[in-house]
């Protein structure tokens, strides 16, 4: 099986590197690193590709995707208060700059 190949997972496999993978794309991260990231994540969780057969299953861990919640949320208490503030100031003008264009661009 050549490197990359996806057939031995399964679709819900599959789905969940997808979503996994659009969550990352929304928080800016580059798409070939983000489908990385993602297939990273589900080989972590569940142990790779299937396969049939009695037996032959693995438990399924959610704990990958705990710890990169957990250490965003750590990251994000760790900055100053002014930062987070400078950021919030930022984003509004981007908003209120964009509303008035009218080519507010929205991905859901």
């Amino acid at each position: 099986m050549p490197r990359g190949e996806k057939s031995a997972y399964t679709s819900k496999q599959k789905r969940q590197a997808r979503h996994i993978e659009e969550g990352y794309e929304e928080r800016g991260t580059p798409k070939k690193e983000a489908k990385r990231r993602a297939w990273a994540t589900v080989n972590k969780e569940t142990g790779g590709g299937k396969k049939s057969g009695s037996g032959r299953g693995k438990k399924v861990s959610k704990a990958p995707s705990r710890k990169g919640g957990k250490k965003g949320g750590q990251a994000a208490a760790r900055r100053p208060k002014a930062a987070k503030s400078a950021s919030a100031r930022k984003a509004a003008a981007t908003r209120k700059r964009r509303a008035g264009s009218g080519s507010r661009k929205r991905s859901r």
